[in-house]
């Protein structure tokens, strides 16, 4: 072989060995990049690929500019009601470019972030569009349209999702938009139809309204915010009405006429067709999963109802490949996209795992009030035959939530008469989504009410509220 041969030898297998990973995650959002951090962590060699922004939507697009969002909301609501707390605030207005502009400097700050735990932990960002191939292999197609072919023992998907369209609210991006677009409009619509009262749907119409826009939320269920408990769902209907929002349930949008300057929605009611009027509609009807031209079809791994099936390690039916995250059956939450993409890859490095338990996740709502819950509803727990001990503490008989004037909402828990174990914690008023761990920790460690009881809680703060609501649900309440 002469020199020039050997050289050419050895840089092909040079750059070979450079595009064979260990583990190649594809996506980079919550489940993805921390999946690729915990993997490097454990020794492997791993490689990212992104074809938009590291973060993901999360970062980018959905967790965190969002709570930017409704941050500005926040200082805008305490300046128009200073003088509640003795203040007097004699000029003040919104600029609503700056807030949205702050809001994509929130995100783009956590996107360097995550660049920087990338070339922290030594891991390869690889930009462009991934699909699978058999063999434990993919390509990635980058902006110039370059193919280049990678392989991995391990590829792990975490593609996510985008805003769900619905056949009869077609998204045009300008008068039907989704959360994208919600948040970065260039200019304050004065009236809004928001479809769909989950999370994204009323943390928007808590933002909107806060800036002064007329907003109307449609749902087809009966309650908002519908996989809540009851009892959260009916006040925070009553703290949308009070802040002045428009509330229809058991109502769903049949068909949008955009042919004029906004839009006009037909609203179908129990009491019959109503038309509703407003500059945009923002549709806030669920996602749908990525799923789409990755190569599942090729590799032949299996899906359901557009979500990867998978088993309680997140491996699918194909050897070597896993999917993590949005894409999977489980809650479409960026804290579960996380915590399956760690056990994913601990199992895989061979590390003592145990799966995820669903029923232990919590969720959260960021609007005004918050809203966070964990476990199982009253309802549910009735439906599953327990013997129920429940016990309800208003924020209006906390102290601290009285001096801060946030004293709207309670904490309510759902214990379980014969045994004593916490079935359920649900929560609506301010701060409550930085409470809840205490109950999902709590649960873990399957912590009994009486334990709770006898654990001291610090006065005066709003976790005190979650003692008072165990106090009562054991007939020892104090402060009621």
């Amino acid at each position: 072989m002469t020199r020039a041969l050997a050289t050419a030898f050895l840089q092909l297998t040079n750059k070979l060995a450079k595009m064979k990973y260990d583990v190649i995650v594809l996506g980079s959002g919550p489940g993805g990049y921390v999946t690729a951090i915990r993997a490097s962590q454990l020794g492997f060699k791993v490689a990212v690929v992104e074809k938009e922004n590291l973060g993901g939507v999360c970062l980018n697009w959905g967790c965190i500019p969002t709570k930017a969002l409704l941050k500005s909301a926040q200082v805008f609501d305490y300046l128009k009601h200073a003088s509640d707390y003795g203040l007097t605030v004699s000029e003040f207005d919104k600029d609503f470019p700056a807030v949205i502009q702050r809001s994509r400097g929130v995100a783009e700050g956590m996107s360097k972030g995550v660049t920087f735990l990338m070339k922290k932990n030594k891991i390869d960002v690889i930009e462009g569009f991934g699909k699978l191939k058999p063999g434990k292999k993919l390509d990635v197609t980058d902006k110039d349209n370059k193919v280049t072919e990678y392989s991995a023992d391990h590829i792990i998907i975490a593609t996510g999702a985008r805003s769900r369209e619905l056949p009869n609210l077609p998204q045009d991006g300008v008068k039907v938009i989704g959360y994208r677009q919600a948040m970065t409009l260039p200019t304050q619509p004065k009236s809004m139809i928001i479809v769909g009262s989950g999370a994204i749907g009323v943390e928007f119409a808590h933002f909107y309204n806060s800036m002064g826009t007329d907003v109307t939320i449609v749902e087809f269920m009966p309650n908002v915010v519908p996989v809540e408990d009851e009892d959260i769902s009916k006040q925070f209907e009553k703290s949308l009405k009070k802040a002045g929002i428009k509330v229809m349930t058991n109502s769903s949008v049949e068909k949008l006429d955009t042919s004029g300057a906004g839009v006009k929605a037909t609203v179908k009611t129990a009491k019959g067709e109503e038309i509703l009027e407003a500059d945009i509609v923002l549709s806030a009807v669920g996602i749908k999963t990525n799923i789409e031209n990755i190569g599942l079809e090729e590799v032949g791994i299996a899906v359901d109802r557009d979500k990867i099936l998978v088993n309680a390690f997140n491996a699918t039916n194909i050897p070597g490949y896993y999917a993590i995250g949005d894409v999977t059956p489980g809650q479409a939450l960026a804290h579960v996209a996380s915590a399956e993409g760690i056990n994913c890859v601990e199992k895989i490095k061979g590390l003592h795992v145990d799966p995820i338990d669903y029923g232990n996740v919590p969720g959260c709502t960021y609007a005004t009030p918050e809203i966070a819950s964990v476990g199982l509803t009253e309802k549910q727990a009735k439906e599953k035959g327990y013997e129920l001990k429940i016990g309800k503490f208003p924020f209006s008989a906390s102290g601290k939530a009285k001096a801060a004037g946030n004293a709207d909402g309670f904490v309510k828990v759902i214990f379980d008469a014969k045994y004593g174990e916490w079935l359920g914690c649900h929560m609506i008023g301010a701060g409550v989504t930085d409470m809840i761990a205490e109950a999902v920790v709590a649960r873990k460690l399957e912590t009994t009410g009486h334990e709770i009881l006898k654990s001291i809680h610090p006065h005066p703060t709003m976790s005190e509220a979650v003692m008072e609501a165990v106090a009562d649900a054991y007939g020892e309440v104090i402060h009621l």
